[in-house]
């Protein structure tokens, strides 16, 4: 039993588990700056093929923020509808649409409440549906993918 308790955390000095914590605080970071970095020149590609215009680079940066923060809680409840929704649907086209349905309502709902709060950066009716629905094309082929992995496995 000593054996596996040699690695644990209570055993580790003051400076070993400053540095794990450190470093572990670190690579959240990273992770989240890339996931953020991701939405941010997406949204910035898209927006430059749909012309919207944005006062400066930062307000660009608080759109996408916010929409990621904003987002992650409205999906949480978007999400777990969809999946209660498919669970019993055997048809992959059905369960797609779907999911795309919940996807698209969760973007849009999400971007209409950015686009309200943002003086900064204004999005026409036409803009929010498009990205909503590319954003909701996505989201369940990226899920997809990531079930048939696993299923493989």
């Amino acid at each position: 039993m000593d054996e596996h308790n040699n690695g644990s955390f209570k055993n580790k000095n003051l400076k070993e588990k400053t540095t794990t914590i450190i470093g572990f605080t670190l690579f959240i970071v990273l992770v989240i700056g890339f996931v953020l970095g991701i939405f941010f020149f997406g949204f910035a590609g898209v927006f430059t093929l749909l012309g919207v215009h944005y006062e400066s680079i930062w307000s660009l940066l608080i759109f996408v923020v916010s929409f990621f923060i904003l987002g992650i809680i409205v999906d949480l409840f978007f999400d777990a509808m969809a999946k209660l929704t498919v669970e019993n649907i055997t048809e992959n086209v059905n369960a797609f649409l779907i999911q795309l349905l919940f996807g698209f309502a969760s973007n849009w709902l999400v971007l209409f409440i950015v686009d309200a709060l943002m003086e900064s950066i204004t999005l026409s009716l036409k803009t929010k549906l498009i990205v909503a629905l590319l954003l909701g094309v996505l989201e369940p082929v990226f899920d997809n993918q990531k079930s048939v992995s696993e299923n493989e496995s």
